[in-house]
Parts: C-alpha cells; structure tokens; sequence
C-alpha cells in the first residue's frame, strides 16, 4: 500500500513534503516516508486524508495488482 501511494504521489508531481502541506490535520513528512516505505501502517482516517490529499479514494490506494 505504501508503495501505491508513492506511486500515485509522484504521478502527480508531489514531493513528500507536498504532499504534506496538502493533507488536512496534524501529519509530518516522517509519517509519510515511513507509510510509503511499508514500516507502518496508517490508520484508516489517515488513509481518507492521503486519498483526499491526492485527489483519489482510499480504494485506489489499496488497490492491489492482480495476479
């Protein structure tokens, strides 16, 4: 999942701490690079942040590619 997001984060031309300045409430860049990097997992409020953030749903964020 974290990987998914950084993918659709970087398609749009965001850094991280763009990323940052978009998503609504309390979250640092930290946060974002230990969510894309998979060494946490975001809470489902943050994911509907991130998704809102970054213009998509929480379902495009945890879509995963089938096999």
């Amino acid at each position: 999942m974290g990987k998914r997001i950084q993918d659709i984060r970087v398609s749009k031309g965001l850094t991280q701490v763009d990323l940052v300045g978009k998503i609504d409430g309390d979250i640092d860049t930290t946060n974002i690079s230990r969510i894309e990097s998979g060494r946490t997992n975001p809470t489902i409020y943050t994911l509907h942040r991130i998704a809102v953030a970054l213009e998509t749903t929480v379902d495009e964020l945890v879509k995963f590619n089938e096999i």
